[in-house]
């Protein structure tokens, strides 16, 4: 059966049905699938009740080789015991709510900021995958951000301007900006990469602006002025008409592409109510499928 793609936003996203993507293997589904991904960007996958072997399985068959080097674990253990999949919850290794103090879910507030998947290594994120295990009686939403309408709807001469320009991307810098410290052994962990401020999206082959809070400087400009112009991209970015809301319910599995979008976190009363979210990222290389 053919899949159907309904567009939830008019830049962007489309839901996916009817598919159980436990199941899927076969090439045609797949680069139905990857089409589908290069028009939308997101796509929206509704009753998937993946386990986590599932999840990293189906990631592979779309997608290839899987981000291992996570930001978080210059702090800590991943509780799952493989670093390819994301804990994405307010939970600890205790099974314990996280609470007011604790370096783990101090860190985790970066999730707030407007970021994209793995642009702090190289290879950077490609496709990331987040499914929904525990969902709180709470509004506790994700945002995503068009960055491939917003490089549209700027003015040429701020195009001309940024063509060309190449941007260090840190995880360390966006959550210092929070006010997280890191000790010296952990700062050397996070050294960070550079990638081009505006990329070409392959298959697609539409420009997309590549920033975020991960951006710390533009190598070719003073660093003051730098921070201003990603500053005011990721203003220009964010704005309602670029932006789409997702609601979660247990057994979603949104994918996103990382390098023509961004996404936040939305705040909840997250001492109190449990989510639960996994992710995996696959690496942005030429596939092997």
């Amino acid at each position: 059966m053919a899949l159907r793609f309904e567009r939830l936003h008019k830049h962007f996203v489309a839901e996916v049905c009817p598919v159980d993507l436990r199941r899927v293997d076969d090439p045609e589904t797949l680069a139905e699938i990857r089409r589908g991904m290069d028009e939308h960007a997101i796509l929206v996958f509704h009753d998937q009740p993946f386990t986590d072997d599932e999840h990293l399985a189906f990631a592979q068959r779309l997608d290839g080789a899987l981000h291992t080097k996570l930001g978080s674990a210059a702090i800590q253990k991943n509780r799952f015991g493989n670093e390819a999949l994301g804990d994405i919850s307010n939970v600890g290794a205790d099974g314990e709510i996280l609470q007011q103090g604790d370096r783990r879910r101090a860190y985790g507030l970066g999730n707030r900021l407007w970021h994209t998947d793995a642009s702090f290594q190289d290879p950077p994120g490609r496709y990331s995958m987040l499914s929904a295990k525990v969902v709180p009686r709470v509004a506790a939403d994700t945002e995503y951000a068009d960055m491939r309408a917003a490089y549209d709807a700027l003015p040429q001469e701020t195009k001309r301007q940024i063509e060309g320009l190449t941007v260090h991307h840190s995880i360390a810098y966006s959550r210092q900006v929070l006010g997280f410290e890191f000790s010296d052994d952990e700062q050397n962990m996070l050294k960070g990469a550079v990638h081009p401020l505006v990329r070409t999206i392959p298959r697609s082959n539409r420009k997309s602006l590549y920033v975020a809070s991960h951006a710390s400087r533009v190598m070719q400009w003073p660093v003051p002025e730098g921070r201003l112009l990603l500053r005011d991209l990721i203003e220009h970015a964010t704005q309602p008409e670029f932006v789409y809301r997702h609601q979660w319910r247990v057994g979603d599995l949104v994918i996103w592409d990382n390098r023509c979008t961004m996404h936040r976190a939305r705040s909840f009363e997250d001492t109190t109510h449990r989510r639960e979210l996994r992710r995996v990222t696959t690496l942005d290389i030429p596939a092997t499928v």
